[in-house]
């Protein structure tokens, strides 16, 4: 039976993410020269993860530049892209590459998207799955009693109804949703609908 997998952000073409720096203002974020070794070592890594038949829900930011969508050719996968903010060109073009184009998709009571839903928007969705921060995670006030809102006290922690799956939190490459799954519950997180609010038949 096929996997299913789930990427984000992979940026294919784009020289600038391989010189940006993470927070700490040391450490590049991606561990690359440039573009032709970055997109070279995640085709390989996609390619080692992901087979033929199995599912990928990229979450957008593609590619940069309208002439890296080629790379697509190269990747396994049945693949399906719920586009990000750099997903810029005409549906056609991504078209030859993915069999669906989305603004979202409902997975399993969690809802995947680019950039992460504004928090009044999570309504029955147990977690929010998504891409566009990179390296960071949606952070909220440690200590914070949902769903009233009241803060017990300070500082911030990870907030886990919301999950990222950028190439940077995944070793470069799509990770098995099972994977994901893992992640979520070991943060505290929910998978599925919350109080049973799922979809009405």
């Amino acid at each position: 039976m096929p996997s299913v997998f789930l990427v984000s952000d992979t940026h294919f073409g784009h020289a600038g993410v391989c010189r940006f720096m993470r927070n700490d203002g040391v450490t590049k974020l991606r561990p690359f020269e440039d573009a032709e070794e970055m997109d070279e070592f995640m085709v390989k890594a996609w390619n080692e993860r992901v087979g033929k038949n199995d599912k990928v829900y990229h979450l957008g930011d593609v590619v940069i530049n309208r002439k890296s969508l080629g790379i697509m050719r190269r990747l396994n996968g049945d693949k399906v892209l719920i586009r990000g903010n750099h997903d810029i060109f005409r549906d056609d073009e991504y078209r030859e590459h993915f069999r669906e184009l989305r603004a979202y998709h409902v997975m399993n009571g969690m809802i995947l998207s680019h950039i992460p839903m504004h928090e009044a928007s999570l309504g029955r969705f147990g977690t929010n799955i998504h891409g566009h921060l990179h390296a960071n995670r949606v952070m909220k006030a440690k200590g914070i009693n949902y769903p009233t809102g009241e803060i017990v006290y300070g500082d911030t922690e990870i907030d886990p109804r919301y999950h990222n799956v950028c190439v940077e939190t995944t070793d470069f490459a799509p990770i098995l949703f099972e994977d994901v799954v893992k992640r979520i519950e070991a943060e505290g997180g929910a998978i599925g609908f919350k109080n049973g609010n799922g979809p009405a038949m």
